[in-house]
């Protein structure tokens, strides 16, 4: 089958660092990333299926890692070679079309789930991510036992997929996991009735966000930074309240809460500030918007940074990681899977507009840069086409 192959190579991995500094997205090219042909992966016991990939996003994890910009923390949690892509859509062998949740959980490992109807992504300990039944794995798309969804054909367990309503494209359906993580994302901030909140970047993570808290929460002012115009006019239409550039967000932060600005940080500021970006910038910006013991959430992957926290000990600020998924707890004390409220709020705000282009997989450095590089090129969600 097809695929693109990411392998252990320490000078590829410093030869794609060193290039996508200079122009991002072009260590697809010189990097441990390679198109080849391979052998589609065992089933690896009872409740596996095997998915023949319709359409697969490009994510700014994946572009991280074909970069040689993911953190190192990760290498304990994945094992090589692995085919990245985790968000999927396509169809099992009766032809039934599905969507992947790629967090191999407890189920696909093998244990009992940490309780009844949990998610893959739910429980306190993540042991089993590295133990079971399969190789080491955080996700779909970064373990060599399944492969992923930069394939023809990779392998899934009943646990991870989820059948694709008949109403929803293939666009809308490969929608679903990004959106999940930006539903997850307003879940963890969890704003109170009449909050302000604000959201730094406004890629596809900062856009489903958008459109997560207008839907699920009774957040009141919504206020983004937007860099491009496909950005600040999809954010206005999926319920930001105030649209700027990103160098005026704080601005209109201060304007909101009536604050004042004390150096380089407001006396008050946004209940909530979503950083949906994670570079050091982004989260020093993110901690001195967010008023004295309000919330910052981690949405976009930090890497390694250097900040100064001495502004998140005095002004008493919670900073809080959004991961991925799993099972959220709505306002009336029910629960339902991330995923399913996903799926409902693709349908709900037409998120398959935000797939803006796609490419066959032989033609994946041409794929990567335009992802690598995608606001200024009018362009939000980069995918790959093996229909």
């Amino acid at each position: 089958m097809k695929a693109l192959r990411y392998s252990r190579n320490e000078a590829r991995f410093v030869a794609a660092a060193v290039s996508s500094r200079l122009r991002p997205g072009s260590g697809a090219g010189i990097g441990p990333l390679e198109f080849v042909e391979i052998d589609a992966p065992e089933l690896p016991g009872d409740g596996w299926h095997r998915v023949h990939t319709r359409l697969t996003g490009i994510c700014g994890s994946d572009l991280a890692t074909v970069d040689g910009k993911s953190s190192r923390y990760f290498e304990p949690w994945v094992s090589f070679p692995f085919v990245p892509g985790h968000e999927v859509v396509g169809n099992l062998d009766d032809g039934r079309r599905v969507v992947l949740e790629p967090v191999l959980g407890h189920e696909a490992r093998g244990f009992d789930a940490p309780h009844p109807n949990a998610a893959p992504g739910d429980g306190d300990d993540y042991r089993h991510l590295v133990s079971g039944s399969l190789e080491a794995g955080i996700q779909t798309g970064y373990c060599a036992s399944t492969g992923g969804g930069w394939s023809s054909t990779f392998v899934a367990h009943k646990s991870q997929l989820h059948a694709v309503d008949e109403s929803l494209s293939d666009e809308g359906a490969v929608m679903i996991e990004p959106t999940a993580v930006g539903v997850h994302g307003a879940f963890k901030a969890n704003p109170a009735k009449g909050s302000t909140v604000a959201i730094i970047g406004a890629g596809t993570m900062g856009l489903t966000t958008v459109a997560a808290l207008r839907r699920f929460t009774d957040v009141e002012t919504i206020i983004i930074g937007a860099k491009y115009p496909e950005q600040r006019s999809l954010a206005t239409e999926l319920g930001a309240d105030i649209v700027v550039a990103p160098n005026e967000l704080q601005r209109a932060v201060r304007r909101t809460s009536g604050s004042f600005l004390i150096g380089d940080d407001l006396s008050g500021g946004a209940d909530i500030v979503i950083d949906a970006v994670g570079s050091s910038d982004s989260i020093d910006l993110a901690i001195g918007t967010t008023r004295p013991r309000g919330r910052v959430v981690l949405l976009g992957m930090p890497g390694k940074v250097g900040i100064d926290l001495t502004a998140l000990w005095h002004r008493e600020t919670e900073l809080v990681g959004a991961y991925t998924y799993g099972t959220e707890q709505l306002a009336d004390g029910s629960t339902r899977r991330t995923f399913d409220l996903a799926q409902e709020l693709v349908a709900a705000a037409g998120l398959d507009r935000l797939v803006s282009a796609c490419y066959r997989l032989e033609a994946f450095e041409d794929a990567l840069a335009h992802a690598a590089s995608a606001g200024s090129r009018g362009s939000i969600k980069v995918c790959f086409d093996l229909r």
